[in-house]
């Protein structure tokens, strides 16, 4: 397998790239404003989240790389990657719990990983929302877990993917961290059981 050493340079420009994603998606709908209707501006102010494109260093969240870390910053909506060779390191835009009541700060580890995995609702989401279904099938466009899940020691919670793009970099999950399922995919391959996890 290829190593590659990600450089600062490298990590802001693939970054950049991936976060004007969805914006490129956004302009490009047939959708976005009625066809026979001009396109109506408004001056509205720039909030740009500069945190999320800060490269971090393990050694200020972990004792040791062992097999791999990662850190989920709710605040930044960022998750960081360092692999076990001290060399390997990725950045992701991720989506973060919609409340401060569904979010859970400490550490834990990835116990299992799932390809297509299925989902089902807990509880609590269902009684916040009774017309969700019992479980969706993995494998199919609707499932909220996308096409890769990492499960955390932590009951009914996730590193996963999504097919719904807008909840990335947003307050938009029920306690999980979602990322765009190719940045997933990605990070399946490269973490394994025992990985070190920390919800900052």
């Amino acid at each position: 397998m290829t190593k590659l050493r990600i450089t600062r340079r490298a990590t802001l420009m693939g970054l950049g790239a991936t976060l004007a994603t969805p914006a490129l998606l956004r302009a490009q709908s047939t959708d976005a404003f009625p066809q026979n209707e001009p396109a109506i501006r408004e001056e509205v102010p720039v909030q740009r989240n500069t945190s999320a494109f800060s490269q971090q260093n393990w050694q200020d969240h972990f004792e040791t790389l062992g097999v791999g870390c990662l850190l989920a910053d709710i605040s930044s909506r960022a998750l960081h990657y360092w692999g076990p060779d001290n060399e390997t390191y990725r950045l992701f835009p991720s989506s973060v719990p919609m409340t401060e009541d569904l979010t859970k700060r400490g550490y834990t580890e990835v116990v299992r990983k799932r390809e297509n995995p299925s989902w089902t609702p807990t509880a609590s989401m269902r009684e916040r929302d009774p017309s969700l279904p019992v479980t969706i099938e993995g494998g199919v466009p609707n499932n909220p877990l996308g096409t890769r899940a990492m499960y955390l020691d932590w009951p009914a919670y996730l590193v996963h993917g999504t097919h719904d793009t807008r909840k990335i970099g947003r307050q938009s999950s029920s306690g999980c961290i979602g990322l765009y399922n190719q940045h997933v995919e990605e990070l399946y391959e490269l973490v394994q059981i025992g990985t070190q996890v920390r919800l900052l």
